[in-house]
């Protein structure tokens, strides 16, 4: 028997055992001897790489509250401090898995800026929870959201500098479609550049750029430091936005499938944990902000994981669409037509030249039918379907069903 059975089959679940018999294991028996028979991990103990924000949250908790262990895994963090760095660990192997940007992995899939790999797309972490910073120089000339910023940059011409967190990833897409919908071109209006998510703010500070998009908490941050305001979440652009994912390389997943259900598992359980109540999600806070994650204080990321917003001018607001890590696992299915929509938008400002199959793509990427199988593990619903239809901010349906015929259609791109 191994020491994780012995450890782990008290006597009342040994009576269970017997009770059961034919009839089949229990739930939390059947995990176990997944853990330990034929679907036993063949790799056990893996690194898994993080960016300092709230939506790695889900990764780190599975660690500290010791899920990963109840699936036969041992979760090994790595604080990383670039998605550029994210995404060579990835590739050469020095990662096993990363809480990642869901366009980053589609972008080294397809060798896009970067080296081209196999890619795997495990589960959505979560969704919403970034947000459009502008410089509180902005705000004062009146810059507070996307029309009266659009006024000033064509009455107050000069280059305007934007800062995204990586050239294929989910803030670059999220700043590119709010600037497109109020008519600026973000690659012919305004300078773009590439910063790392913890070096927003001091970026900021010293008036490197006039506006960034990136997770939380360092939209908060800015308003708590009196540098930024907060022009939109990325809720209001897309409600219910795919964000980062658990990615690894597809070979991982070919060689270690049991690993990636197991990691997978676990990852699931703290997402509902942290989704379930106010308590976990304060608890949430006070553990991911410290210094080996985050490094922040805990008000900077308390707030917003429960809707509670303001944008630094004096308006307050409960958003009901805050950032979610399961929500009853809506959160957590890969969507084929999420990752369709980041090839869109890749094709749309010119990081793709020509049109990839999308559906084809999307289907060698996210690992729909593992994602079942640990879903089905945890007794989580999943969607009949794999496509999902969404309204974003400029009044457009995405629905992943005309995908060349939608990334044709904007007016404003490359």
């Amino acid at each position: 028997m191994t020491h994780l059975l012995k450890t782990s089959l008290s006597r009342r679940a040994v009576l269970q055992t017997a009770a059961v018999g034919a009839a089949g294991l229990s739930p939390a028996l059947r995990t176990l001897v997944h853990a330990a028979g034929s679907d036993k991990p063949e790799k056990e103990e893996v690194k898994i790489g993080f960016i300092p924000l709230t939506d790695c949250a889900s990764v780190v908790m599975a660690s500290v509250l010791g899920f990963d262990k109840k699936y036969g895994v041992k979760i090994v963090l790595s604080k990383e401090a670039s998605w550029a760095g994210v995404r060579d660990k990835l590739v050469n192997g020095e990662l096993d898995f990363a809480h990642v940007l869901y366009g980053l992995i589609y972008g080294v899939h397809l060798g896009i800026g970067g080296p081209k790999k196999d890619m795997a797309n495990l589960m959505t972490l979560n969704n919403n929870g970034q947000a459009i910073t502008l410089s509180k120089k902005l705000a004062d000339k009146g810059a507070v959201d996307g029309a009266s910023l659009a006024k000033l940059m064509g009455t107050e011409k000069r280059e305007y500098t934007f800062a995204q967190t990586f050239p294929t990833g989910t803030h670059a897409m999220w700043l590119y479609y709010w600037l497109a919908s109020v008519g600026v071109n973000p690659l012919k209006d305004a300078k773009v550049i590439t910063v790392p998510p913890p070096q927003m703010v001091a970026n900021m500070r010293v008036g490197n750029m006039d506006g960034y998009c990136v997770g939380e908490p360092w939209g908060h941050r800015a308003i708590m430091d009196g540098i930024g305001i907060t022009a939109v979440t990325t809720q209001d652009i897309w409600k219910d936005h795919p964000e980062k994912v658990l990615g690894t390389t597809g070979d991982f997943v070919k060689k270690n499938p049991n690993t990636c259900r197991a990691v997978m598992m676990a990852v699931l359980e703290a997402s509902q944990w942290i989704d379930a109540s106010l308590q976990n999600k304060l608890k949430m806070a006070e553990t991911i902000a410290d210094k080996s994650y985050v490094n922040t204080s805990v008000d900077a990321i308390n707030q917003r994981i429960l809707g509670r917003y303001q944008n630094g001018l004096g308006k307050t607001w409960d958003d009901p669409n805050h950032m979610k890590f399961f929500n009853d696992g809506a959160v957590n299915f890969p969507y084929l037509s999420d990752g369709m929509w980041f090839l869109t938008q890749h094709k749309r400002w010119g990081l793709l030249k020509d049109h990839p199959d999308y559906l084809a793509v999307a289907k060698q990427i996210n690992q729909v039918d593992l994602y079942k199988e640990a879903a089905s593990g945890l007794k989580i619903s999943v969607p009949k379907d794999a496509m999902r239809s969404s309204k974003l901010i400029d009044g457009v349906v995405w629905d992943g069903k005309d995908p060349k015929k939608y990334a044709d259609s904007f007016k404003v791109s490359a």
